[in-house]
């Protein structure tokens, strides 16, 4: 049974692909929606559980039309805000949720190894800048990715498109790197909690769970070797451990904040005992984070 918010954060989804239907093949999903598209129903009291939408974009496979930013406010999409400024890359839509205005977002990605010059917005000759954003570590996405088909969530919607979707040691990878980024960001500036999720926390303990460690290692010693991906692949690889070594490890923690109602203590252990299999996989390839 999905939550409402996860129906309509796919129906809203579907309707950005529909919008961006000519760039195809420069698209991979990433974030949530593609880690429940691998990790199926957990065994989580939690439900899979998410708002917003993840796409990465590869330029070197974009062309010139549709432009990103008209195809996207053709479709009735906007930038979203935050204190008066438009975000880069984060494009609304408003919806009803349980009878509740709401606004819904799809997050344009760019790795930020092809994002071109520039802090935030990636540069994207004949493309507007502001409409897509660049982030660090989502470069193994394009490197390690599949087609699958990305259905609604809804009887009433018979769309269903064919697609790229980000592997699971790629979404690993995306994960651990956003938190360990956060939970830094979170010990030197005090009361910046709010940007640490603990639900990215339980997202990658789906993943450890669902996936056997060895093809996760397997995947790892691929990327590793890649010219782009290896760089970021490198860098989770020596974040994993010291977010989820231990029990008492940051990235612990918060899995076990986000599936209350399961026991915390449970969670945080299984943690750290899926972290150790998947690096005594990877030490029997002979990799060691």
């Amino acid at each position: 049974m999905y939550s409402e918010e996860y129906i309509v954060a796919r129906r809203t989804l579907l309707d950005a692909l529909e919008a961006l239907e000519g760039h195809r093949d420069a698209l991979v999903l990433v974030g949530a929606q593609a880690i429940y598209l691998h990790t199926g129903a957990a065994q989580f009291a939690v439900a899979e559980f998410t708002t917003d939408g993840d796409v990465a974009i590869d330029p070197r496979h974009l062309s010139a039309e549709p432009e990103i930013a008209s195809a996207m406010r053709k479709a009735r999409f906007f930038l979203d805000e935050r204190d008066g400024r438009e975000l880069v890359g984060v494009w609304a839509s408003m919806r009803e949720i349980a009878g509740v205005p709401a606004k819904v977002t799809v997050d344009l990605l760019v790795p930020d190894a092809l994002g071109g010059a520039g802090r935030r917005a990636a540069r994207v000759p004949q493309h507007e800048k502001g409409s897509m954003l660049k982030v660090h570590g989502l470069e193994a996405a394009l490197v390690d990715n599949s087609v699958m088909r990305i259905g609604a969530l809804e009887a009433t919607d018979a769309r269903g498109f064919a697609m790229k979707v980000a592997g699971p040691t790629a979404l690993l990878i995306s994960k651990t790197i956003k938190l360990s980024e956060r939970v830094a960001a979170g010990a030197l500036e005090r009361g910046r909690r709010d940007r640490v999720k603990p639900k990215d926390a339980l997202d990658v303990l789906r993943l450890l769970q669902a996936i056997p460690s060895a093809q996760l290692a397997q995947g790892f010693t691929g990327l590793l070797k890649d010219e782009i991906a290896g760089p970021v692949t490198a860098e989770a690889l020596g974040s994993v451990p010291g977010l989820f070594g231990n029990v008492s490890s940051p990235g612990s923690q918060l899995a076990a904040e986000a599936a209350a109602p399961e026991p915390p203590d449970v969670i945080a252990a299984s943690c750290a005992a899926l972290c150790a299999e998947l690096l005594a996989a990877l030490h029997a390839l002979g990799v060691d984070a």
